[in-house]
């Protein structure tokens, strides 16, 4: 009887904490059906360009990181360029770089430490709008983020919600590197979309 005790206060928190983390919701439909009409009237829609700016903080320290590791090489720990570590984040991105900025969306997904020459780190990430004008969509990054580069330029390969089929630019610049290795990183990106 503990055992399912147990186990029912362990899915009710869970049930909980999935209730309260901010889900984006787009206004724009996103069942098959509304998906198809959108690509058949593609033809005749009018491409825009978009500007962003926001700000990403990324927590690697504390009691509440935003950014952990996940995995790492043998090797990783005798690479002065940390090759072979990977850490998954999960990074509020704000109006602002003060930590009580407006909060407008998280950056989420995977990156990687790829170079065996220079601090680089392939990313894989999620702009994921929860908040203003672009609530419920999202811009899709992959590239290579030479960290210690003044600036850093990534394509954007997609997105959705009012991003759907968006492709662009974005420009990385550390705004703030604390000595326990937390980040502040300001993201001006530039898009083209229907």
């Amino acid at each position: 009887m503990g055992k399912i005790n147990s186990i029912l206060l362990f899915c009710s928190i869970a049930i909980v904490i999935l209730l309260t983390i901010p889900v984006a919701h787009c206004n724009i439909a996103q069942e098959p059906k509304a998906v198809d009409n959108w690509f058949q009237k593609l033809s005749h829609a009018k491409q825009k360009m978009t500007k962003l700016h926001f700000y990403f903080h990324d927590i690697v320290s504390g009691r509440s990181p935003t950014a952990v590791p996940i995995a790492q090489a043998n090797s990783t720990s005798h690479s002065p360029t940390a090759f072979g570590q990977l850490a998954v984040l999960d990074d509020r991105l704000t109006t602002g770089p003060e930590i009580n900025s407006t909060t407008i969306g998280r950056a989420q997904g995977i990156v990687g430490a790829a170079s065996l020459e220079e601090f680089s780190l392939l990313m894989s990430l999620n702009f994921v709008f929860t908040n203003g004008k672009y609530s419920g969509s999202t811009l899709s990054l992959l590239g290579c983020n030479t960290v210690l580069n003044e600036f850093r330029e990534m394509p954007i390969v997609g997105g959705s919600g009012v991003f759907r089929l968006a492709r662009g630019v974005a420009t990385a610049k550390t705004h703030t590197l604390s000595k326990n290795g937390d980040a502040i990183v300001e993201y001006n990106i530039v898009v083209l979309h229907y």
